[in-house]
Order: structure tokens, then C-alpha cells, then sequence
């Protein structure tokens, strides 16, 4: 079992079981089996809100004894909450696996989807700070006052409808 703490203060357990898996199937029509072929993986990482509401749904029994609501969770769900989140939903993915094979191959799908994630964001990071994202928007900004021909139109020459 793994847990996270949310921007509210509580900590959650995140364990994946067979109910838990049946709980998020009836509650979301989402598989987390499906993690297997990798392809949930990439819809978890890339939405965040879909993410806590499988979260929830795992954690449903435990925010059912605290009388957390779906809003009231959501509501602390935010920046390094949703991160501690992934990982605790991820790696108990990993871990409910039945065969040891499997659980191999899932914890290098993970491990090579946090590597290319940790890529991409030393490439903006880069980016950022050699200037080269300030050039771009700079020159779009000039490209696009270049292809109108006319100079920007002053608030005094807006007549009211």
C-alpha cells in the first residue's frame, strides 16, 4: 500500500485490490487493467482529473469513514498532490499484478515513461532559459503585425456599437 497526502492534510491509502478494480469499472467505466498495454498510463500522467478521479474511486471507502465528498477531494487535489497521487496509483499498479513477469515489464513501462516525462521537461527547461521560447513568441508576435499591413488600431478610433 502506498500513500499521498493531500493539500487539505489527510493522508490517503492507495491500494489497488480486486475491489478496488471493480470499484473503479462500476464508478468510471475505466480498466485499470489496462495499464498492461500502457496506454492508461499515458491517459493518467496526461489528465491530471481523470487521475484523482480513479484515485478516489480507490480511496472511496476511505473518504466514505471521513465524509470526504468527491468535490471536497477534488478540491485538494493540486500540484505536488496530484504527482504523490500518480506515483502511490502507478506503482500499486505495478504491484497488483499476479505475474512476476508482468509486474516486471509494468515497472519498465513506467520507469521508461518517467525517463521520456523527465526528458521533456529538461527540454522546456532549456528552452526556457536560452531564450528561445521568448525569440519564437516575439517573432510570431511581429509576424503577425507584419501580415495584417496595418498598424494596431488605437482604443480612441473604437466606436461603441
Amino acid at each position: 500500500m502506498k500513500t499521498f497526502t493531500d493539500n487539505a492534510g489527510r493522508t490517503w491509502t492507495v491500494s489497488i485490490t480486486v475491489d478496488a478494480i471493480k470499484r473503479v469499472r462500476g464508478l468510471l467505466e475505466v480498466d485499470l487493467l489496462e495499464v498492461v498495454g500502457g496506454k492508461l498510463i499515458d491517459r493518467l500522467i496526461t489528465d491530471p482529473v481523470l487521475l484523482c478521479d480513479i484515485v478516489y474511486a480507490v480511496c472511496k471507502p476511505e473518504a466514505d469513514a471521513q465524509s470526504v465528498s468527491d468535490e471536497d477531494f477534488g478540491r485538494a487535489m493540486a500540484g505536488d498532490a496530484i504527482e504523490h497521487a500518480t506515483t502511490a496509483l502507478l506503482e500499486e499498479l505495478v504491484s497488483f499484478s499476479p505475474s512476476p513477469r508482468d509486474r516486471a515489464n509494468l515497472k519498465r513501462v513506467l520507469e521508461t515513461t518517467r525517463r521520456v516525462m523527465d526528458k521533456a521537461r529538461d527540454l522546456i527547461e532549456k528552452r526556457i532559459e536560452s531564450g528561445e521560447l521568448d525569440r519564437i513568441a516575439e517573432e510570431a508576435l511581429a509576424s503577425a503585425g507584419d501580415s495584417s499591413g496595418n498598424s494596431p488600431v488605437s482604443s480612441a478610433s473604437i466606436q461603441p456599437p
